[in-house]
């Protein structure tokens, strides 16, 4: 099992949720971290409750910024001298009909959930391959297996994290470099969801707000980055998200049937 101790981890979106719970279990761990997102005053609240502060540095990160991102990824390497492990983990939700949602909206969120990601992840890449080392954690969701009414841009920007994700653990397989994708179902957290005209949604979805909690959730990504594993479903154990992994993989025909219906956010 993978040692995380003195391992040191970057993980944006951290101000928050998933970030947050994960940079709390993994200083516990022993690892020293990095924290990014535009967030400033939380990411200065989540280093407070880490186990061990002083080794956590702060780098606010804009990832909509995307002429930015290189030069960040440059200034997180110095901070500590390396990275072992890049945490992808920002993003945003989206909840609207196909025919109600902008191309704008569309492409905002594949920026932001997708383009990011690749831009850091190439920006890191030729530090990986030089030190024959490195690790890509990914999160994307179980809307990355499966596609919902309501969801499509969001569906769309997740089910590219498995194609690209896929791909590069094949390329870089050869430098010890590891890959796992996270398919998150239903986590309580403040993700920002998005309409179809741009504006963000106030509330919640009920699925959302009965989700599984942020820390039960970073302990399983946490046995997952120890044992290695090239993707798991994060959520409960019995969830109607992880039934619905079931039956699109092994009852393809019975799901695109019930899925209309399923699929409908309460």
């Amino acid at each position: 099992m993978k040692s995380l101790k003195d391992q040191v981890v970057w993980i944006t979106g951290a101000s928050s949720g998933i970030g947050e719970a994960l940079a709390r279990e993994l200083s516990a761990q022993g690892a020293k971290l990095i924290l990014s997102s535009r967030r400033i005053a939380e990411l200065e609240r989540v280093k407070s409750l880490c186990a061990h502060p002083n080794q956590v540095h702060i780098l606010p990160l804009d990832l909509t910024d995307s002429d930015s991102l290189e030069a960040k990824a440059a200034t997180a390497i110095a901070l500590f001298g390396h990275i072992d492990m890049m945490v992808h983990n920002g993003g945003m939700s989206q909840r609207a009909l196909v025919a109600e949602t902008d191309i704008a909206v569309h492409r905002e969120v594949m920026e932001l959930n997708y383009f990011s990601y690749i831009i850091l992840t190439k920006a890191l890449l030729p530090h990986f391959i030089e030190r024959r080392s490195g690790y890509f954690v990914v999160t994307s969701s179980v809307m990355g297996k499966i596609g919902t009414p309501m969801r499509a841009a969001y569906a769309a920007s997740k089910h590219a994290l498995h194609g690209y994700f896929d791909s590069l653990r094949a390329e870089v397989h050869q430098y010890g470099i590891k890959v796992t994708i996270l398919t998150p179902g239903y986590i309580h957290t403040p993700i920002a969801v998005i309409s179809g005209d741009g504006s963000f949604l106030s509330s919640k979805s009920e699925q959302i707000n009965g989700g599984l909690p942020a820390d039960i959730a970073a302990g399983q990504i946490i046995k997952a980055i120890q044992n290695e594993t090239y993707e798991l479903y994060i959520g409960k154990f019995i969830g109607e998200e992880r039934l619905a992994l079931f039956v699109k993989r092994f009852l393809p025909g019975l799901f695109t049937r019930l899925i209309p219906k399923f699929g409908t956010p309460k």
